[in-house]
């Protein structure tokens, strides 16, 4: 049984049954993600990740035989790839088992076949992390900051809100605070890294530049056709 193609499932599955795990078996599971997830420190070995990944299973198929008893495992085990493949690797239907991760840790839902590379084009732009942030002087934690979750839950924070001595851009900080980049950093952050028709350019590549003040003109047209 590959327990990365049953937690890829729930992952998919996820709609129907967060509702009905209860706090104490969501609060177990949150827990085996958090060690079964890739982890760039290192903190668990592949070993330990994979029993906690098993011990999740065996939780969902307690709770939700009918979805992932023994039956379900194995039809959804022969469709994975072989055993030793990299946990990333395994898909269900779009899904994996890092989404469902994300989906109970990390709160949010920028995952599957749709969201998922969405997630993964935003994640792959140059960002820093909390350590290098606060070394800057700079409180990570400000609202207005695009705070996104990485691989394995990591905080990444956009390199296009500091200056060279990571310090925040006024600019960025005025313009995130107008994307509510507080309770949508994905939105806020896919806004300025994406093409946009009325700037004729991507947002970020407008930052010190003269046409800067265009940034704020375009994010608040925005709000106000919202």
């Amino acid at each position: 049984m590959n327990p990365y193609a049953v937690l890829a499932a729930a992952a998919e599955q996820w709609e129907r049954i967060a509702g009905a795990l209860g706090p104490a078996p969501r609060e177990r599971l949150a827990a085996l993600l958090a060690r079964a997830r890739h982890d760039d420190r290192g903190r668990h070995t592949g070993r330990q990740r994979h029993e906690a990944a098993l011990a999740a299973v065996d939780l969902l198929a307690e709770r939700f035989p009918e979805l992932f008893g023994g039956e379900q495992q194995a039809r959804l085990t022969l469709t994975a790839p072989p055993p030793g493949a990299a946990a990333e690797s395994v898909t269900h239907l779009g899904f994996s088992a890092e989404d469902l991760a994300v989906l109970l840790i990390d709160g949010h839902r920028m995952v599957g076949p749709l969201l998922g590379p969405v997630r993964e084009r935003l994640l792959a732009a140059p960002a820093l992390d909390l350590d290098t942030v606060l070394l800057g002087g700079t409180d990570p934690f400000v609202p207005a900051l695009i705070r996104l979750r990485g691989r394995g839950g990591a905080v990444r924070l956009p390199s296009l809100q500091f200056t060279a001595a990571h310090r925040p851009r006024p600019i960025v900080l005025a313009v995130n605070e107008i994307l509510a980049a507080d309770r949508d950093p994905w939105g806020a952050a896919d806004w300025w890294l994406s093409a946009d028709a009325r700037l004729d350019a991507r947002p970020e590549t407008l930052i010190g530049t003269a046409g800067e003040q265009q940034l704020l003109d375009t994010v608040r047209m925005l709000a106000e056709q919202e």
